[in-house]
């Protein structure tokens, strides 16, 4: 689907938190889809995008767990678009999209979100109607553009756990199968020829902002936790609140970690959200956008949310442009209300990235 000018624009977002936002009378997700296309009512412009990814976090919920009637609004948000389609729109499972440790599988993100279009009823998505086709399952999932390899990771819950969704609000800590990463390793190693892009709800510990040992919570001077970019919850992980923890049942596991670090530039980028916060934030001394294991650049584009984690939510959203025959990516920063500047882009956080081949279609 390439522009006329043969770019291609990839609009990254995540952490929309319907439910939540709902309970404020915000459409955080119907918002900024009508921004994206016919601009906003506090002067954002709109502007031009092929796919879009959504890094995960569809639901809101949080002691409770997500139900259909979310389900439901996150489906009639999603209907906003007019000048795309429900299929352009490619998604990954977010800590709180997971269903409840008694339940099936992540039953609710795969009949509502539903990648794959197998639950078209309730989701909407016709696999066929994908620009770019998908293959894999629920869980992981690859999808390609031109020389672009996604491979598309999703969060799930740690089966080794006996405190997950519903029974504490959700441990915050990122989880993934130790099939997935295997599936994720392979891909890579098969495709050295292509810019490869992995989307996962979480980014790689000490990455980008606040993605630190025990910086996605706060340890007031009593020595207890409390609330910050993320809910502290004592019994689950605390420490690897902000970050992909658990691997293959193995917590801190660092198996990531160590293929990049013997793969050095292997993943040209990381598409992640999960920790909310305003563009400027550099806790822990990491920023959004950050470059690590010889080449790899990490990202957080979170959230279209105003209102889940209040303390440090600010809804913003990342646009990436990729031009033929360039190894430089433009990244540009769209806020989506004007409590912290000017609705629309954000030019203090805009980038360019060098990858180490050019884009080609």
């Amino acid at each position: 689907m390439a522009t006329q000018d043969g770019e291609f624009r990839l609009w990254a977002f995540g952490d929309a938190h319907v439910g939540t936002d709902n309970q404020f009378g915000r459409e955080s997700l119907a918002d900024a889809i009508r921004q994206s296309e016919f601009g906003g009512a506090q002067g954002g412009p709109p502007f031009d995008w092929d796919i879009a990814v959504d890094v995960g976090d569809m639901s809101g919920a949080h002691h409770s767990l997500p139900d259909d009637a979310e389900g439901q609004e996150v489906r009639r948000q999603l209907a906003a678009m007019r000048k795309h389609r429900r299929e352009d729109v490619y998604s990954v499972c977010g800590n709180h999209d997971r269903s409840g440790l008694s339940e099936p599988d992540a039953w609710w993100w795969q009949k509502w979100i539903d990648p794959l279009g197998v639950h078209t009823a309730h989701s909407g998505v016709d696999a066929g109607a994908r620009p770019y086709p998908v293959t894999g399952t629920w869980e992981r999932y690859s999808f390609r553009v031109g020389n672009l390899l996604f491979l598309m990771l999703s969060d799930r819950n740690e089966p080794s756990q006996t405190i997950g969704r519903g029974t504490l609000g959700g441990n915050p800590g990122g989880v993934v199968s130790d099939k997935t990463f295997r599936w994720w390793a392979n891909m890579v190693e098969q495709n050295r020829d292509s810019i490869v892009i992995t989307v996962h709800h979480y980014v790689l510990k000490d990455t980008t902002v606040a993605s630190g040992e025990w910086e996605g919570v706060r340890r007031g001077a009593d020595g207890k936790l409390y609330e910050h970019y993320h809910r502290p919850f004592p019994e689950g992980t605390p420490q690897g609140a902000s970050y992909l923890y658990w691997v293959g049942g193995k917590p801190d596991s660092g198996a990531f970690e160590r293929y990049l670090t013997e793969h050095p530039g292997a993943v040209a980028l990381w598409l992640a959200g999960h920790t909310h916060t305003h563009p400027d934030d550099s806790h822990g001394g990491k920023t959004h956008i950050e470059q690590a294991w010889g080449g790899t650049y990490f990202m957080n584009v979170a959230s279209l949310s105003r209102h889940h984690m209040p303390i440090t939510t600010l809804p913003i959203s990342r646009l990436l442009t990729f031009r033929p025959g360039s190894p430089e990516v433009r990244v540009q920063c769209y806020l989506h209300t004007d409590q912290y500047a000017p609705q629309g882009w954000y030019r203090q956080a805009e980038r360019t990235l060098s990858l180490d081949r050019p884009f080609t279609w």
